[in-house]
């Protein structure tokens, strides 16, 4: 079974905000292909949804799972449909982020 994964308007939000800030830091090569590997993250969640991390402290039915030690992807499973939250760097106060 395959799951249909979507990204939220908050998570876009936040890979522009990645993409623009490693593109400043690191150039646009390095931005386009990290947020193409998040991507690839993203979408592996379409064969096995339900392995991220359960974190109802933040919110009914979230799950997070890292991306390289460095990004959480946040996101809900609701029935074959999986939707990322959110795509927050991993030292950022997650509580506030879902306030």
């Amino acid at each position: 079974m395959s799951f249909t994964v979507t990204l939220l308007p908050a998570a876009i939000a936040d890979l522009k905000a990645i993409y623009d800030y490693l593109s400043d830091q690191a150039g646009p090569a390095i931005a386009k292909r990290y947020i193409a590997d998040i991507h690839v993250r993203c979408a592996s969640l379409s064969e096995f949804p339900r392995r991220g991390t359960p974190r109802g402290d933040l919110g009914e039915g979230l799950r997070t799972i890292p991306f390289r030690r460095r990004v959480i992807i946040a996101y809900s499973v609701d029935g074959e449909d999986v939707f990322v939250e959110r795509i927050l760097h991993a030292k950022r106060d997650l509580g506030a982020a879902f306030d």
